[in-house]
């Protein structure tokens, strides 16, 4: 029979230690769950130890970057809030464990809780100055010393890797300024294809690298939301109204421009769409699953109209039947519509043609909890 002290010679006091180290116990095995589901599980699953440290962070950098600031400021202030909260996040993970562990000492007889914190301190931090009685709380501690140990390797692992994903997303988005300007304009990337004189060549030179894009931010940026929140060098550029230009390019050249069917133009919209919406559920942004090609999209037919001009202008040959052109591109749009529009409030992007231009009320930051897929 385990022997608690002196102190725990009651059944009352008795059964009090052992539901604090049973608590103990279950708030270290979410905490090693939370990191295990944030850096090693390669897919969409969150827990509420990163929802609430997600949530509170993010809330107290838009009191700091409120709208009344010019953008250049508040794009400053939330560049840093990806970085810090990944700072923070394995912080926590230690925190907790060794709040844990305090538990379990202090249920399973180390007297005082003062002591059973120095007791697990010292084991998490491998200090080893602290050496508890008895064979089963120096098990304790080396259980607790090995947990921080892995704790600190995910950190050294996790940060290289995020940034890994980080710089590959950046490599497009920075590519596209050539293509499309800053901010990035659907209208402005035909318009110099057609200037070089490259305009047949879209569907090889730029469809088919953005595809396996949109594959890859699916993969990173719901499995790390965190990603979503990091910001490009640049304070024109950002990876969502990339996003944006690449599927409005891809659904003028399927619904309204005059040449052959292009199916890399289609497919691209298709795999963006799919894309941006696994992302958009991570954060409880609403769109219609199966929406109607009738459906209402928030740009307008005259806006549309004022494109085609433009493309005209540029000389680029259109389809004669201007209401069929519309009626084919709102079918496109329809599908990636409001998960564009919401992404784009959610992470503050700049000003961009059609997406972060869109009227509507400002996104509220939340990560809601996901299941593995």
């Amino acid at each position: 029979m385990t022997r608690f002290g002196p102190a725990c010679h009651d059944a009352p006091v008795i059964a009090v230690r052992v539901l604090v180290a049973v608590a103990g116990a279950y708030l270290v095995a979410s905490t090693l769950l939370s990191a295990i589901k944030t850096v090693v599980l390669p897919r969409a699953s969150n827990t509420a130890i990163t929802r609430t440290l997600f949530v509170i962070v993010r809330r107290l950098f838009e009191m700091r970057a409120h709208e009344g600031r010019p953008f250049e400021q508040r794009d400053r202030i939330l560049a840093l809030y990806a970085p810090l909260t990944l700072v923070f996040l394995p912080g926590v993970w230690i925190v907790l464990t060794i709040a844990g562990f305090t538990a379990i000492f202090w249920g399973t007889g180390v007297n005082g809780v003062s002591e059973a914190f120095v007791t697990s301190g010292s084991s998490m931090m491998t200090l080893g100055y602290v050496r508890p009685d008895g064979l089963g709380r120096v098990a304790l501690t080396f259980v607790e010393a090995t947990l921080g140990l892995g704790l600190v390797a995910l950190l050294i692992s996790y940060l290289p890797s995020m940034y890994a994903a980080f710089r590959g997303r950046e490599l497009l988005v920075g590519l596209l300024e050539s293509r499309a300007g800053i901010p990035p304009s659907p209208v402005e990337m035909l318009t110099r294809y057609q200037r070089i004189e490259s305009l047949d060549a879209i569907d090889v030179d730029l469809f088919p690298i953005w595809e396996p894009w949109f594959v890859d931010i699916e993969e990173t940026h719901t499995s790390t939301p965190m990603l979503v929140f990091f910001r490009s060098p640049q304070p024109g550029r950002s990876w969502i109204t990339a996003a944006g230009c690449v599927l409005d390019a891809a659904a003028l050249v399927a619904s309204t421009l005059d040449r052959p069917r292009s199916s890399r133009s289609e497919l691209c919209v298709r795999t963006g769409y799919l894309a941006l919406r696994r992302i958009a559920d991570v954060f409880g942004l609403p769109y219609d699953p199966a929406p109607k090609p009738t459906d209402p999209i928030s740009i307008s037919r005259r806006e549309f109209d004022n494109v085609c001009i433009e493309l005209e202008a540029a000389g680029i040959a259109l389809k004669a039947n201007r209401d069929a052109a519309w009626q084919s591109f709102a079918g496109w749009r329809v599908n990636y519509d409001a998960v564009l529009v919401g992404l784009a409030r959610l992470v503050v992007a700049p000003d961009a043609r059609w997406s972060t231009d869109r009227p509507g009320e400002r996104v509220v930051t939340r990560i809601r909890r996901t299941k593995p897929r």
